[in-house]
């Protein structure tokens, strides 16, 4: 039970507060959980250093993936219980911690507590900070969920830009010393924690009868999808919605998860037998524009999302989607243009899936339990996180080992996610409104949160 100064009771906002303050808090979270994308830097130190592989040192991310998805799920009801603060402070001492016992990890040789350290708990901090601000977004935010939503979630898929550099800075160049590896693990871990503390502090949820002045909720939306019942954690998962959903999720997030993970050899790959190879710098930059795309699509397409629908905005996820693998498919190598505006797009849409799938949630199941509910739908990501790259990268070293190069190593994962995306598209059709039997009474209120579970 969070008690003293974690308890939701003691961050109900006092008349007069600005909601505008309440994204700089989520963002304080999500800038620093987003590390999570840029842990290809410490992957050549961490090999150099400790005679690992490539899949040894892929360790890690993969079990931080995994724990995201899983503590998601198996912690969205305490995070709805016990409040945004209580959140956000349990995800700063997991991740924080998960950096302090991999600097342990490095300086004496032990890798497997760099696994557990920044994979194993790092990974806990990872999917308790992702869903901790969601439900008090879209509260603070009724007006414009989407939106709201895609600032907070923006920040994860931002954070590799800052600790990219950074984190590449503390390091430097070859030769790495075991001693360079593990001061920056621990100098990650105490400053990230400053970070996120100020999160913890700015954080506040909204007094249950406030509402954004001059808005009033609308008993009529002129859309059958967005509801005004409310559904529990307990009963969503009952519901064909959420499965459906889940498979809009983890399909979306495979297509774009399959090109992120592989950016800089693929185009590489792609274009090494042209008149016009690309360098290493120049994969690295294809690489950076891929996270900025992933970053601002957050953004622009769940706040487009508001004006156009969650159902509407996922048809152009998936379905254009869908037709931008097959632009790639069929023009191959014949244009760097071509191929870096489809990945552009596509690695978009993989992020404004992840921004705006709150907002969809909160429209089919109501805002009651919708964080406890994000986190289960969350498991669609760990699955999607060793499926993705386990087609890319399992399909690429086989025809490889069959004699093949250039494009002939992707072209049956472009057709496997064209496949993927098509069957994201009709689940996301075959999307209705959430049939009543599965809705909170309306006389009774909203029940106990300890019911849920």
């Amino acid at each position: 039970m969070a008690v003293g100064f974690l308890d939701r009771s003691r961050i109900v906002a006092s008349p007069g507060w600005s909601r505008w303050l309440v994204p700089p808090a989520a963002l304080a979270v999500h800038l620093s959980i987003g590390q999570a994308y840029a842990w290809s830097v410490f992957k050549p130190p961490l090999e150099k250093t400790l005679g690992l592989t490539g899949t040894e040192s892929a360790l890690p991310f993969q079990l931080g993936i995994v724990m995201l998805g899983l503590s998601a799920a198996f912690g969205g009801t305490l995070v709805e219980r016990n409040g945004p603060r209580w959140a956000m402070f349990v995800s700063m001492v997991c991740f924080s911690s998960g950096f302090l016992l991999s600097a342990l990890g490095v300086a004496t040789s032990q890798y497997w507590l760099v696994v557990l350290g920044w994979g194993g708990i790092g990974g806990i901090g990872l999917g308790i900070g992702y869903i901790s601000p969601v439900s008090t977004l879209i509260k603070w935010f009724p007006d414009r969920p989407g939106m709201a939503t895609g600032i907070a979630i923006m920040g994860f898929g931002g954070g590799a830009l800052i600790a990219s550099p950074w984190s590449s800075q503390m390091l430097g160049t070859a030769p790495w010393s075991i001693g360079t590896v593990a001061t920056a693990f621990l100098v990650h871990g105490l400053v990230y924690a400053v970070f996120m503390t100020l999160g913890i502090l700015l954080v506040r949820v909204p007094a249950d009868d406030w509402k954004p002045k001059g808005w009033e909720p609308k008993t009529d939306h002129g859309n059958a999808m967005i509801t005004t019942a409310n559904v529990s954690a307990r009963n969503a998962i009952r519901t064909p919605q959420f499965w459906l959903l889940w498979v809009v999720l983890c399909f979306n997030v495979t297509a774009g998860i399959g090109i992120l993970e592989k950016a800089s050899p693929m185009i590489a790959d792609f274009f090494r037998e042209t008149s016009t190879p690309v360098g290493t710098a120049a994969a690295a930059g294809f690489v950076a524009l891929l996270s900025l795309t992933n970053m601002l699509g957050r953004f622009v397409w769940s706040s487009t999302s508001d004006l156009v629908g969650r159902k509407n905005i996922y048809r152009l996820y998936l379905g254009v989607g869908a037709l931008l693998y097959l632009v790639i498919a069929l023009t191959t190598n014949a244009s760097k243009l071509v191929f870096v505006l489809c990945a552009m797009l596509i690695l978009s849409f993989y992020g404004g899936g992840f921004a705006t799938v709150p907002a969809y949630l909160k429209d089919l199941f109501g805002t009651y339990q919708v964080g406890a509910i994000h986190g289960r739908l969350l498991t669609a990501w760990s699955m999607a996180g060793v499926l993705g790259p386990l087609i890319v990268n399992a399909i690429a070293d086989s025809q490889k080992s069959a004699g093949k190069v250039g494009p002939d190593l992707y072209s049956t994962s472009l057709f496997i996610m064209i496949g993927l995306l098509v069957v994201g598209f009709v689940a996301n059709e075959l999307v209705r409104p959430v049939n009543p039997k599965y809705h909170e009474p309306a006389s009774s209120g909203e029940p106990a949160r300890s019911e849920a579970r």
